[in-house]
């Protein structure tokens, strides 16, 4: 068997025994308090390991009937009892409560706020936070403090991200028991789709005066430069600038159009569903960054032409629940 397969046995194990004992768990809405009947503890290999050592030293003391022996044994044994309990206690009656967590995009790792308060006269040490197997979070928490940590966890794809139970865990002090809970609360992050660059342009548009779209910028007054786009006219461009730069910037006029940019479901018609709202992400993000007025059209949402951080994420939003038909209200 190899150490792949060996490992995904083990993972396998550790969800249905998870499963298996959180089955009556419900969902907490915000805050939960860890008491006894929440709290479970096993030893580690450690500790394993240490248990063997003392029956070793237990049948060697009555085979030779030394009380010396018999003496060093108990007092391991009672370290080892002291440890167990001292390792319980560093978990009971600690009150967690969920936060927030910021949208991100799809690759990235969500990072839920949550606030741990030790209401006790003793600190707490080593206090871990994980989920399922990925990177942890480890804490102490002073006498009578709260502190504030992040659980991370990795969106791997655009929507909404409901994590779902976590493990709060210590071996502390000793390394020879763990003891752990879990807790489910109801909570989620909102993922965007992964930024990514495209050979396709937005639309780039002109409406006159009189209404009439027309192609082209205007021509009036000199209004600074931004970023070439694949619809702008040679005759724009600032080769001067570009000659020591690698990048193209477009001359921008003031006059009577006005420039419309639309980020256009249709024009990525080549492409399946995700690529377009990918390539409709990074657009997105760079009109942030050129402070561009733009609207967007996908199937069932239509942003007349904007600026502004709400229009900016009220945009992604939709990007981010397209094809969910519980949220199709939220972006309408």
């Amino acid at each position: 068997m190899s150490l792949v397969s060996a490992l995904n046995i083990k993972q396998s194990f550790r969800k249905r025994f998870a499963d298996w004992v959180t089955r009556h768990h419900r969902v907490v809405a915000r805050e939960t308090s860890l008491n006894r009947r929440r709290l479970y503890i096993l030893p580690t290999s450690y500790g394993l390991y240490f248990a063997s050592l003392l029956i070793l030293m237990l049948l060697a003391a009555m085979n030779y009937s030394n009380s010396m022996a018999f003496m060093l044994t108990f007092l391991l044994a009672g370290i080892g009892h002291n440890a167990m309990w001292y390792t319980h206690r560093n978990l009971l009656n600690l009150q967690i409560t969920k936060g927030n967590c910021a949208p991100v995009h799809a690759g990235d790792d969500a990072s839920f706020k949550l606030t741990i308060y030790n209401p006790t006269a003793k600190p707490r040490h080593a206090i871990v936070l994980q989920w399922e197997d990925h990177e942890y979070t480890c804490t102490d928490i002073p006498a009578g403090e709260s502190v504030h940590v992040d659980l991370k966890v990795h969106a791997s794809k655009r929507g909404r991200l409901y994590p779902g139970r976590f493990k709060i865990y210590t071996r502390f002090p000793l390394g020879m028991f763990q003891a752990w809970s879990w807790v489910n609360f109801d909570m989620s992050c909102l993922v965007y789709p992964s930024p990514v660059q495209s050979s396709h342009s937005p639309n780039v548009s002109a409406s006159g005066e009189d209404g009439e779209e027309q192609r082209g910028e205007g021509r009036d007054d000199y209004n600074g430069m931004r970023s070439y786009q694949a619809s702008d006219s040679p005759r724009h461009i600032a080769w001067k600038v570009a000659a020591r730069h690698e990048d193209l910037l477009t001359k921008q006029f003031s006059g009577q159009t006005n420039t419309e940019i639309w980020l256009d479901w249709q024009q990525l018609q080549d492409l399946d569903i995700e690529q377009r709202l990918s390539i409709l992400c990074h657009w997105i993000l760079q009109m942030r960054t050129q402070q561009q007025r733009f609207g967007m059209r996908i199937p069932g949402f239509t942003a007349e032409p904007a600026m502004g951080e709400e229009h900016e994420q009220r945009c992604l939003l939709a990007l981010a629940l397209y094809g969910n038909h519980d949220d199709q209200q939220i972006i309408a």
